[in-house]
């Protein structure tokens, strides 16, 4: 169970490390839009890299957990634990995007340069996401039984 959480956290870190890097150099490119604008375009790409970083090593580290002996899918199995990662990560991300857009539409608002507010922001809101999410697949109990 523990190392499931373990792979869990890994993921979203490493999805989070790529993201972090795009996000940097997309706002500085866009430093010359309005704060909002700058904010926006760049909590877009964060998500576009994130879920796509994050969805490709899910699947790999998780690709032979459905696998029946027969070599069909249990797909009960799977559904049931994608409600409860999708209700986790939906949750958190509901949050994340909330407090990433308020930072840093508020950083860039007091002269920070746009990597510097984007780099602050995320790195703020990856520490809240963190705790909802890791609070959140408690709650729906999607390690238990060592499943």
């Amino acid at each position: 169970m523990l190392q499931e959480y373990f792979k869990l956290n890994k993921n979203i870190l490493i999805a989070f490390a790529v993201s972090i890097t795009f996000s940097a150099i997309i706002a500085q490119s866009l430093a010359e839009q309005e704060n909002y604008l700058n904010t926006t375009y760049t909590l877009i790409f964060d998500h576009v890299f994130y879920l796509t970083t994050f969805g490709s090593l899910y699947y790999w580290d998780n690709r032979k957990k459905y696998l029946l002996k027969s070599g069909k899918t249990d797909k009960e199995k799977l559904r049931y634990d994608l409600v409860k990662i999708i209700t986790s990560l939906g949750i958190a991300e509901i949050i994340y995007t909330i407090a990433r857009w308020m930072l840093q539409y508020y950083f860039l608002s007091n002269n920070y340069d746009p990597y510097l507010a984007s780099l602050v922001s995320q790195v703020i809101s990856i520490i809240i996401y963190m705790i909802v999410l890791n609070l959140t697949v408690k709650m729906t109990r999607l390690y238990k039984d060592g499943s």
